[in-house]
């Protein structure tokens, strides 16, 4: 694939806009900032070729419409709305969606891939053996897959894959300026936009693959989740926190509204249709996770990762489907928190292994709520599955905390966590380690949105001795914190493993839900580094001004935004 800024704009070209008119419409989407502009883009069937066609702007015989809004410069967030129409078969209307998302994406798209992807397995960091091994594995497991989907066994859960793969072909295909529906069998190039979906998959596939160096650090925390009743029960809270290299704040919020039916041969619709989730240019899921879902579930995750090298026989190409892709299709199918685990838990990749929590609101009622199917919690590792309802335990200690370490005993022994313990101290610890015992602390101060907030953007690493590392020069550390600020570490530092060193990683957005706005898929957010009781992070005045952040902005200091939809 040849990435050339702006290829492809069918319906948007940000360089010449003599090929384009610019569309105009008063949005919901961000309140802060009123009238704001937007990019609409139309994907129809030509009646005299019968071809799938973009085209500018809202058309009423759509089979997929987006709608776009960049306000990344003035919020830190830019925002997509995609829809289908059920008039059409599944398979065109996948196509269509991916083929409008990346016509009014496309520069984004294009500066991601450059910020984040370009060195991967291409001509200026090139692995050889690794990336041949990876390239392998990837097509050996998209063959696997096609297999399935001829074979038609469980039509649901295998026309749910197909609708996935063909969605990422429209993306890259309309990137690349050659939108043509694929009838029949289609292939997905390897190393070209799947590698957008694989993020979370391609650091465990690393280790599985014996690459000679590893993304992920030592102990680097991916996330922080926190779920609150608030007192009385009057209220429940769902939140989010994302840690993430910061070359990737490019970040679009996202709502999916596919007509999609269960199967080829279905007339019911999927429950879990309309999505709202953050997500990223040139990714067709979230990838943090945080999702809200039609069926009224909210899922999330934070990583545990995988410790114990013995694990990794369980990775294999054959039998496996990749993390992103079942999660997908447990968003899409789920009723509710045991179904989405169920889902889910087919064909475990034992790639981005996480522990996941699915919260259906429709088990809750302000003032009370049920003792069960509230909250379900599921684990992952190579080999593994553990998952439980934990409605009672909620109840009982009015919060669910997660912070990247395994709550069950199972996973958190067999990934290798006791070893870690033991090498290490209580850092690897489940319910000693910095987070725990902040969130320990501090969920009882929780008593409204406002408070919810401080919480998940808490980094007060200078004074909180919660925040200190006893074995690190100096004690307090930015990374020991419910938002991360790694880059805020002293570079000439003494740390005992690597994710406590200096590094441009933390947290980078905060996201959070309610019963009261969920079934409006509305959220609040935050995007950027934590600046509530540190220095916000500014690219020129950073240790790292010199790392490729194409399309950012200089100074990430934004405020909390609502996020609704038009």
């Amino acid at each position: 694939m040849a990435f050339v800024s702006g290829a492809g704009r069918s319906c948007w070209n940000p360089s010449a806009m003599s090929g384009c008119v610019a569309v105009f419409l008063i949005l919901t989407i961000s309140s802060w900032f009123g009238s704001t502009r937007a990019e609409v883009c139309s994907a129809f069937l030509d009646r005299q070729t019968g071809k799938l066609t973009l085209a500018n702007g809202f058309r009423p015989d759509f089979v997929a419409w987006a709608n776009f809004t960049d306000e990344i410069k003035q919020t830190g967030w830019s925002y997509l709305e995609v829809t289908t129409s059920g008039r059409y078969n599944d398979s065109l209307q996948a196509y269509a969606a991916g083929a409008v998302e990346a016509a009014v994406t496309s520069q984004l798209l294009y500066e991601h891939w450059m910020n984040t992807m370009v060195g991967y397995c291409g001509p200026f960091k090139y692995e050889s053996g690794y990336c041949k091994r990876l390239k392998d594995y990837i097509i050996r497991n998209l063959q696997w897959m096609e297999q399935q989907m001829e074979q038609a066994d469980d039509p649901e859960y295998w026309h749910q894959i197909r609708l996935a793969l063909l969605q990422l072909r429209g993306l890259e295909d309309s990137y690349n300026d050659q939108v043509a529906f694929p009838s029949g069998q289609f292939s997905v190039n390897p190393f070209g936009f799947l590698l957008f979906q694989m993020g979370g998959d391609l650091e465990d596939l690393e280790a599985a693959l014996n690459k000679s160096s590893l993304s992920r650090t030592l102990g680097s925390g991916s996330c922080s989740a926190l779920i609150k009743l608030l007192p009385g029960n009057k209220e429940l809270l769902v939140s989010h926190v994302t840690w993430n290299n910061y070359q990737s704040m490019l970040r679009i919020m996202k709502k999916y509204s596919f007509a999609f039916r269960k199967s080829p041969q279905a007339e019911d619709p999927i429950p879990g249709g309309t999505q709202a989730f953050s997500s990223y240019p040139g990714s067709i899921f979230s990838g943090d996770d945080f999702y809200i879902l039609s069926s009224g579930l909210v899922a999330m995750e934070t990583t545990i990762g995988n410790s114990n090298p013995a694990l990794w026989k369980y990775v294999t190409p054959e039998g496996a489907v990749m993390e992103w892709l079942r999660n997908m299709v447990a968003n899409r199918l789920a009723r509710n928190g045991s179904h989405w685990a169920a889902v889910f838990s087919k064909f475990n990749s034992g790639t981005y292994n996480n522990q996941w929590m699915i919260v259906d609101y429709s088990r809750f009622t302000p003032g009370k709520t049920d003792e069960e199917n509230l909250l379900t919690v599921l684990e992952q590792i190579p080999g593994l599955i553990v998952t439980e309802d934990k409605t009672k335990e909620l109840l009982q200690k009015s919060y669910w905390a997660s912070y990247n370490i395994p709550y069950f005993e199972k996973v958190f022994n067999a990934s290798g966590c006791p070893a870690l313990v033991q090498k290490y101290g209580d850092w690897f610890s489940f319910d000693k380690n910095p987070r725990a015992q902040i969130f320990q602390r501090n969920h009882s101060l929780v008593v409204d949105m406002d408070s919810m907030i401080r919480l998940m953007r808490y980094n007060n690493f200078e004074e909180d001795p919660l925040s200190r590392c006893q074995a690190c020069d100096p004690p307090s550390n930015g990374e020991n914190a419910i938002s991360a600020r790694s880059d805020l570490n002293p570079a000439n530092g003494t740390y005992p493993f690597g994710a406590l060193r200096q590094r441009p990683h933390g947290s980078t957005d905060m996201k959070v839900t309610s019963y009261a706005m969920f079934r409006d898929y509305k959220l609040l957010a935050a995007s950027g580094p934590t600046w509530d009781q540190v220095p916000a992070f500014q690219w020129s005045k950073s240790p790292y001004s010199g790392l490729l952040h194409m399309g950012h902005p200089d100074l990430w200091a934004f405020p909390t935004v609502p996020v609704g939809w038009s």
